[in-house]
């Protein structure tokens, strides 16, 4: 193959016998579920209870919508593949797989960082939370994250599907991941692409300090909280939001930045995996199981679907 203008589709092999790709397949859709129930109830709550109409609980519903179009761009593909045996995906449809998944997680890393800010301004300056986070400046945060999202993905899209390849079409991964698609490139075309990665992992890494300085200021604040009672509830609002960026940070630099001479298949599908699959399923638990508020909200939608189904 001299040139991508014979590659029509490409090959994921991510699992070679029949007992794998069928364990795959369980794992993947129970997975998948986990994190359309999750996430759905997040959003059905927070839309229909004006109680959750905050800057905090609007930014969570963009973070679950999100995870929901992430989750839905690899999984699905990688079941249908897993359950018929099947290894193959098109052209076009690994370009908008590679689209759709550099967009969705650009925006969610572009909306955890504007959440950091969100929990700095309630715990740090709460006085000045109603001015500085106003519905009007909310939006407009969510819309600068979607919109950073996509100008990133179409960037490098592009970047990536002009490249001649000349290694094959098979990547070894569960659905069609950047690096794995540079390793079919020819030789030296794929430095291009590799800079904007190291550009965008720069990037990545601003948007993490500035987190961490967020979260420094948030913890020197709690703990200057006079009452024991009062830390373990700012702990317990900030904690779980430095956990889900830790993981999504360390993973898609891993899995973006490793050196060439690991060369693993394997501990490329985990750091894949990691990446790409739990954050989405994980997020709700993580934000939400520890919230009173949301579990009140969670009850009274339960129980008024329960009594309208009598």
């Amino acid at each position: 193959m001299s040139n991508r203008s014979f590659v029509t589709a490409f090959l994921l092999t991510f699992a070679d016998t029949r007992e794998l790709q069928l364990l795959h397949f369980w794992l993947f859709l129970g997975i998948y579920l986990a994190a359309l129930l999750g996430n759905g109830l997040i959003i059905t709550a927070i839309a229909c209870d004006h109680h959750l109409h905050t800057p905090m609980y609007f930014f969570l519903l963009n973070l679950s919508l999100l995870d929901l179009g992430s989750i839905s761009t690899t999984l699905p593909k990688a079941m249908d593949n897993s359950l018929w045996g099947n290894r193959d995906i098109s052209y076009t449809g690994c370009a908008a797989q590679v689209f759709m998944f550099a967009f969705l997680i650009s925006a969610e890393f572009s909306l955890l960082t504007i959440m950091s800010y969100d929990r700095y301004v309630a715990i740090c300056k709460p006085l000045h939370y109603g001015t500085l986070l106003g519905s009007r400046a909310c939006v407009h945060m969510a819309a600068a994250a979607w919109g950073t999202g996509f100008l990133w993905a179409v960037l490098h899209t592009v970047n990536t599907f002009s490249l001649p390849l000349c290694q094959g079409n098979t990547l070894d991964q569960f659905f069609c991941e950047i690096p794995q698609i540079l390793k079919l490139s020819c030789s030296h075309s794929y430095l291009r692409e590799v800079g904007f990665i190291m550009v965008s992992a720069c990037l990545v890494f601003g948007c993490f300090v500035f987190i961490v300085v967020s979260y420094v200021q948030i913890f020197r604040a709690v703990l200057r909280i006079p009452s024991e009672q009062g830390r373990h509830k700012a702990f317990s609002m900030c904690l779980p939001h430095l956990a889900v960026v830790s993981l999504f940070v360390t993973t898609g630099l891993f899995a973006n930045l490793k050196p060439p001479s690991i060369l693993s298949p394997t501990l490329d599908l985990v750091v894949s995996f990691l990446y790409s699959v739990v954050p989405p399923a994980v997020n709700p638990l993580i934000y939400s199981m520890r919230n009173q508020e949301f579990k009140q909200t969670l009850k009274k939608l339960i129980q008024s679907a329960v009594s309208q189904h009598h």
